[in-house]
């Protein structure tokens, strides 16, 4: 079995994108794969956080791992400042990163243009990231678009480990599925959705109620004309559309287009909606017996004291390959 390592940011709503593209594929490799699933809130305070909104959002998002069918005795589920060895081996890969490569890095030139003054911490973000990966000696991390240059620091870092410290660290390899890897906004197709964008009509929250995913698919965009056609170079819009369909209804792209041809986009708008809800409401449902319950915290218990088992052997031999003083018994 290899390793797998990801997590999501406490930050913001979950989004039907995040379950189509990173939590469904989180579910399938649980069974053929050693999993640890985080929720990163120490990447998260990079930027600032109202705390009883960071606790309450990381224990939502936490839930949502579970709801979405991913199963605690198969994977584990933790929270990412429960395993304190992230932190201080995140500090140990920012001493042998350098600045330029950190620079590079495209996400900390958009999240800091602009801005008067910038945190250190969104600066050296990628070297926690690259810690958060090497502590497991993860061989796969399932990455977006956003994320990739992340994920080649982090193997830039492994390799230079090794070269001076010995043969440890795995260089670890992007897992990027075939197929629901992307969903675009509702208002925007040339733009991930996100549950950053301040239009909260762009995306679809996992946890909005029916009545409020019927309406924001029904405002969604649509190109010019009224041919339900995949064609993403000139029909982005409805393309995206078609995506999200097909993967709820658990249909082929040419199956959506030969049930709607010549119908438009208000029936097919329509019964979109209808599939998008029959997903989400177990899920929903799932999520509203786990935070009432509580059983969540005992989860994570379970996940963090497992992943830490893990975390600090690496921890311990990276930091006596480093010269560090260990203690004794």
């Amino acid at each position: 079995m290899k390793k797998v390592l990801s997590g999501i940011q406490p930050s913001g709503q979950l989004t039907l994108g995040n379950y189509i593209g990173a939590m469904q594929n989180f579910v399938k490799l649980q069974h053929t794969e050693e999993c640890f699933f985080m929720v990163v809130d120490l990447h998260a305070i990079t930027v600032a956080q109202d705390p009883a909104a960071l606790r309450e959002q990381t224990e939502a998002v936490a839930a949502l791992f579970i709801a979405a069918g991913i199963d605690p005795n198969k994977a584990n589920v933790y929270v990412q400042s429960h395993v304190r060895a992230h932190a201080e081996l995140g500090w140990l890969m920012t001493t042998i990163a350098n600045m330029g490569e950190l620079e590079r890095m495209t996400q900390f030139k958009d999240k800091s243009a602009g801005k008067d003054s910038v945190g250190a911490g969104l600066f050296v973000y990628p070297t926690l990231m690259a810690a958060d990966i090497l502590i497991y000696n993860a061989d796969l991390v399932p990455v977006g678009d956003d994320q990739k240059q992340h994920l080649e620091l982090t193997r830039d870092l492994a390799h230079r480990f090794n070269t001076r410290f010995g043969q440890y660290f795995t260089i670890p390899e992007p897992y990027i599925p075939k197929v629901g890897a992307r969903v675009m906004s509702l208002d925007d197709a040339s733009k991930k959705m996100s549950k950053s964008n301040p239009n909260v009509g762009s995306f679809i929250a996992l946890l909005d109620p029916p009545d409020v995913i019927r309406k924001k698919i029904s405002r969604a965009t649509t190109d010019s004309g009224r041919e339900v056609k995949y064609d993403p170079a000139n029909k982005p819009e409805v393309s995206n559309l078609i995506g999200i369909y097909a993967h709820c209804a658990n249909m082929t792209i040419a199956e959506v287009e030969e049930r709607y041809d010549g119908q438009g986009y208000g029936p097919f708008k329509k019964d979109l909606a209808e599939h998008v809800v029959a997903v989400l409401e177990p899920l929903q449902e799932r999520y509203n017996e786990i935070r009432s319950s509580g059983e969540i915290h005992h989860i994570l218990k379970q996940g963090a004291e497992r992943a830490s088992i893990v975390a600090e052997r690496t921890l311990i031999e990276v930091k006596e390959r480093m010269g560090f003083l260990l203690p004794r018994e």
